[in-house]
């Protein structure tokens, strides 16, 4: 099957319950909007995953609310870096072995530090990229913070 992705073999193998939902990719729109009018979710349970570069961390991922906005001052605390700032989507692939609009949180090529909003502990299940555009892997919060080795924080700002 096509949908077995490195994030979905790594919650195979630690036994993670999740569902994977698949939708049609607009590769006009891969925004987390687009995704979560296609899948009929919403917008503050999708959670969509950016990488960063640290001062002192080479890479950061942040896993934030789809409707939400990072705060790189927050971030940047959050890590025990004195500023970040967005990885160029140029560098996305080399650096994770994901592209954008499918960026997991789990099975990047190394673990870097990660960082989920904190608000996503008050939620039974959110949904994350499951590796690839097309997938989204529905799962519980503290079952993705346990497999992406995370950190809870408060990551993002008023929009």
């Amino acid at each position: 099957m096509s949908s077995k992705t490195n994030a979905v073999r790594l919650l195979d193998t630690a036994g993670i319950s999740y569902e994977l939902r698949e939708y049609e990719v607009d590769e006009q729109d891969v925004s987390a909007e687009h995704v979560a009018e296609t899948l009929g979710l919403s917008l503050e349970t999708l959670y969509k995953t950016l990488v960063l570069k640290g001062n002192k961390d080479p890479y950061i991922v942040a896993v934030i609310p789809g409707n939400a906005h990072l705060d790189l001052k927050k971030i940047a605390k959050a890590s025990g870096n004195k500023n970040c700032e967005m990885l160029p989507m140029k560098d996305l692939l080399s650096v994770t072995g994901y592209i954008r609009g499918g960026c997991s949180p789990i099975g990047m090529k190394k673990q870097f530090p990660t960082f989920i909003e904190e608000a996503a502990q008050l939620e039974t299940h959110i949904s994350v990229s499951a590796g690839k555009r097309g997938l989204q892997m529905v799962l519980n919060p503290l079952d993705l913070a346990r497999i992406a080795h995370a950190h809870w924080s408060d990551l993002i700002g008023l929009s």
